[in-house]
Order: structure tokens, then C-alpha cells, then sequence
């Protein structure tokens, strides 16, 4: 159950930062700012994170992506804290993270693994579905059911 609070620790400090940087931070801040005052925190998180934003905004202009990731790993310390002081926080988190960022992947990471058996392959083998437009080992010539004088 741990490594399950550090992996969405881990997930909510990307996330964090990734806003703390973009045009949609000042409604992610007060969201994120109310899921710390839940447990009592009040205006120090707030504090926290504009000093972070602006910790993050200088580090970037300066392309100094260690401070970058010091910051992160500060959030992801304090989120794993409160994480493990109140299990009903993962739920609130994850709620949050989906909110904020609904295009991020929140489920298992699926892997996929092709055996190819049964022969020997001459060619490029492909695997999947709607492909368009492939070419393999072209000379750089139309092919002849394509050219000026096809039928359409």
C-alpha cells in the first residue's frame, strides 16, 4: 500500500509542477491550496506554493532543472506525508489530479509484448490497426496504380 501512496505522490508532485508552469496554475492553486488546508494546514500551503511558482519560474528561465527537481521532490515529500496521515486524502487526490489534469493516464500502464513464430520474415513485419500510408524501402517512385494515368 506504500509504494501505491508513493507512486500517486509522485504522480501529484508531476502533475503540481507541470501546472505551476502553465497558463491554467491560478485555478489549479486554489484547488491544490484547499486540498492541503483539509488537514489543517490553512494558508501556509498557499505561502508554498506561489514561493514555488516563482522558485519554478526563475529555475526555468535560468535552465537550471535541478532546482526544477528539487522543488518537485519537496511536493512529493509533502504529499506522501499527508497521504500516510489520512488515507481518505489518496481518494481526494486522485480526484484532484483527474480534475486538473484529465488527459494524464490514471490507470495501470498496460504492456504489450508481439511474438512473431512460424517462418522466416522477408520484410518489415507491422502490428496493429488503422494504418495509412506506409512505405518500406521506397525508391522513391510512384507506385503504378497510383500514377497519372490510374483509374480512379
Amino acid at each position: 500500500m506504500e509504494a501505491e501512496l508513493a507512486a500517486l505522490a509522485a504522480s501529484g508532485a508531476t502533475t503540481l509542477v507541470g501546472l505551476m508552469v502553465s497558463e491554467t496554475w491560478t485555478q489549479a492553486r486554489d484547488r491544490v491550496a484547499r486540498f492541503f488546508a483539509r488537514g489543517g494546514e490553512d494558508g501556509s500551503a498557499e505561502e508554498e506554493l506561489r514561493l514555488s511558482r516563482r522558485e519554478l519560474m526563475d529555475a526555468q528561465a535560468a535552465r537550471d532543472e535541478l532546482a526544477g527537481a528539487d522543488i518537485e521532490a519537496a511536493w512529493r515529500t509533502r504529499l506522501r506525508r499527508v497521504l500516510l496521515a489520512d488515507p481518505r486524502a489518496a481518494e481526494e487526490l486522485r480526484s484532484l489530479l483527474a480534475e486538473l489534469d484529465p488527459d494524464a493516464q490514471h490507470g495501470p500502464a498496460v504492456s504489450v509484448h508481439n511474438t512473431i513464430s512460424g517462418g522466416v520474415q522477408h520484410g518489415p513485419v507491422v502490428q496493429g490497426q488503422n494504418f495509412t500510408g506506409l512505405t518500406f524501402g521506397a525508391s522513391g517512385t510512384t507506385p503504378p496504380d497510383e500514377g497519372a494515368g490510374a483509374a480512379r
